[in-house]
């Protein structure tokens, strides 16, 4: 009973800290690791004090550590972030994209910027109904580039995303540079904001769905494996 409420109180304080839980399911008897990315996705840099945020310091270790252990059978990535640090996200995408762990993501409120190659590096991926996804290029907050070098640097990064997507979804190279470079959604900035089944129809999502068709799918897929 008390190691009970002991785990219980880690489980709350994991959640808590983090948004991270382990789900057991009595049916199938398959233990899942469930992995919330919300708000701003934190760097080098520290985000105001205010702002929700996602450290990837406390992401990379986890998903090394679902890797590793036997007993967690698949992931499930809940997503409802408004991007962050380029570096970061894309090395907790590629560190997904990585493992042998089934894994299906979820896009909730939205999944935007930095945030799409987050949805895509998942096995299987699910937006609801009325999220979104907004398509941009990489930029610094309003500064202008002066110096050649350093167009280059944003480029190159621009370029890495880029492919990462298109490896790792149905879009088309071609066809991301032009929701990227669309100029009449945005006001005031290039992009293009995909709802729902629009990002399925566009290759970015394999299917519209909630939770259920989500922790369904990935317990499908755990019993393939």
């Amino acid at each position: 009973m008390v190691n009970q409420m002991e785990d219980k109180s880690e489980e709350r304080e994991s959640v808590k800290q983090s948004g991270q839980l382990l789900l057991h399911n009595s049916e199938d008897e398959h233990t899942i690791q469930l992995l919330s990315i919300i708000g701003e996705i934190e760097g080098h840099e520290l985000c105001p004090g205010t702002a929700k945020t996602t450290k990837y310091e406390h992401i990379l270790p986890k998903l090394a550590q679902v890797e590793d252990d036997k007993d967690v059978d698949g992931i499930l990535i809940l997503l409802n972030t408004v991007g962050g640090d380029v570096e970061s996200g894309l090395a907790i995408a590629e560190m997904i994209a990585s493992m042998e762990t089934p894994s299906v993501s979820l896009v909730l409120g939205g999944s935007h910027s930095i945030g799409i190659p987050l949805a895509v590096a998942a096995d299987y991926s699910f937006i609801v109904p009325s999220g979104t996804m907004v398509v941009h290029p990489v930029r610094v907050n309003g500064l202008v580039i002066g110096a050649p070098q350093s167009f280059e640097y944003f480029k190159q990064m621009q370029d890495r995303i880029s492919e990462f997507i298109t490896e790792h979804s149905f879009m088309s190279e071609k066809r991301f540079v032009e929701l990227m470079m669309e100029t009449g959604q945005l006001t005031k900035d290039l992009g293009t904001i995909l709802v729902g089944r629009q990002a399925v129809e566009e290759g970015l999502i394999n299917e519209v769905g909630g939770v259920h068709e989500a922790l369904t799918r990935l317990h499908e897929m755990i019993e393939e494996q």
